[in-house]
């Protein structure tokens, strides 16, 4: 399940780092370590799926038990950037394979 949803993130995400612009981007990015801090801090969010994007980075996505949510994308660098953010999360399972 965590797969699945990490890999369409991915692909609905991944898009949107390039498209901001340099100092936008600047705003939303720094060391994991501080960002997982503050969205712990700020907005109660804890790790929920992670999923490589591809050998230059890992996809992660944080929820809140109010619902927050954000994605956040780290390079081999250590530097991660939220990639999107939001809120009304809601978790479902998914069955992959069966019956296929």
């Amino acid at each position: 399940m965590f797969r699945l949803l990490a890999t369409a993130a991915a692909l609905i995400s991944v898009p949107l780092i390039v498209a901001l612009p340099a100092s936008s981007q600047d705003s939303f990015c720094g060391s994991r370590d501080v960002m997982v801090q503050k969205l712990s801090q700020e907005f109660k969010e804890n790790p929920m799926a992670v999923g490589m994007v591809d050998q230059s980075a890992v996809l992660e996505i944080f929820v809140s038990d109010e619902g927050t949510w954000t994605i956040l994308a780290t390079g081999t660098d250590g530097t991660s950037c939220v990639l999107s953010a939001g809120e009304g999360w809601q978790s479902q399972s998914l069955v992959i394979g069966a019956g296929a």
